[in-house]
């Protein structure tokens, strides 16, 4: 795990990073395209271990509640747990639903890779590292979706994402990740008609391009209008 995500071992010197690459072995399972349904049952050995690590590729993690629906873009470096479900306990119904946007790969760090790694608490840092992250992203998403106009809520999305999965060219950042016209409007939390309206007025004044492939490109600058203004 250590030669595919190095990061997981920042901290180490170099000879324990080695003595850790070693023993950070892990299977990994291949999603393909599509809808995907997690195992109704996961075995204790894999429920007892840190989760799931996404290697490559991107996956859509959708709640759905009453008749709305929210998404969250996960790719290389996230931890899932899909089996931690708080169902049981919650007064507000939700469906939660997982679509891979592209083939996917995840390793399984179960409770033996859990073992394995133990003398090494840094590689246990990265993942509190990792789900702190996920947790300021999220904020960051709802922060957006706040913002009145479903214009300045598409674009800093767009370019919240580009800050993590974006590549700079010279014509701009390209976001690798194919999103429809739906699969935004689920991350700003709108409809998707006026999420298409609110593209083609940002197509239109330049701020992005959809590219022939479906990926989209930000030609400019983020926006820098302060949020009280937007």
């Amino acid at each position: 795990m250590l030669e595919r995500d190095p990061e997981l071992g920042e901290g180490l010197e170099p000879e324990r990073f080695a003595v850790a690459l070693a023993r950070s072995q892990a299977a990994t399972i291949r999603i393909p395209r599509g809808p995907w349904v997690p195992p109704a049952s996961w075995p204790a050995k894999i429920r007892e271990g840190p989760g799931l690590l996404v290697l490559d590729g991107f996956m859509l993690r959708r709640v759905v509640v009453g008749d709305r629906a929210s998404g969250e873009l996960l790719s290389a470096g996230d931890i899932m747990r899909p089996w931690q479900r708080e169902d049981s306990v919650a007064s507000i119904p939700r469906r939660p639903a997982w679509r891979a946007l592209e083939r996917v790969q995840i390793a399984v760090l179960d409770a033996d890779f859990a073992r394995r790694i133990a003398q090494f608490p840094e590689i246990g840092t990265q993942f509190v590292a990792r789900a702190l992250r996920r947790s300021r992203q999220l904020a960051v998403n709802v922060a957006i979706v706040h913002q009145p106009r479903v214009e300045v809520r598409v674009l800093l999305m767009l370019w919240h994402l580009a800050d993590r999965f974006g590549i700079v060219r010279q014509d701009g950042v390209l976001l690798p990740v194919r999103l429809t016209h739906t699969l935004i409007a689920e991350l700003v939390a709108a409809r998707r008609p006026t999420v298409s309206a609110a593209l083609a007025a940002l197509e239109r004044s330049g701020d992005v391009r959809r590219e022939p492939d479906g990926a989209w490109l930000l030609p400019g600058r983020p926006p820098l209008v302060p949020l009280s203004e937007a």
